[in-house]
């Protein structure tokens, strides 16, 4: 099985400072919030979330340019926070700045 595509937009909560993992690649954690209407049954709902994403390597330094508040665009794919949590976190493989 391959599906695990998310694309999600919202604003910046929280974005940690820039690090780097113990074989020296940037990495960056930072929390998302969306809001919006969906569509569930034939009846509109508003669905609020926030999300734990983080950006690895070029990616990573490129997201520690944003600030809170910025309206994002992520495109990545979910997985475990860790091997031992059942959390998962958003993994982005591109990141948009969007214009609020």
């Amino acid at each position: 099985m391959s599906g695990n595509r998310i694309v999600l937009n919202g604003k910046i909560l929280t974005i940690d400072p820039l690090r780097y993992t113990p074989a020296g690649i940037p990495a960056l954690n930072l929390t998302l919030v969306h809001n919006s209407r969906q569509v569930e049954a034939g009846m509109e709902r508003e669905v609020e979330c926030e999300v734990q994403v983080v950006a690895i390597g070029e990616l990573a330094q490129q997201a520690a340019r944003c600030k809170v508040e910025d309206g994002i665009r992520i495109q990545g794919f979910l997985a475990r926070k860790s091997r031992k949590s059942t959390q998962l976190v958003l993994h982005a493989n591109k990141i948009e700045l969007l214009e609020i």
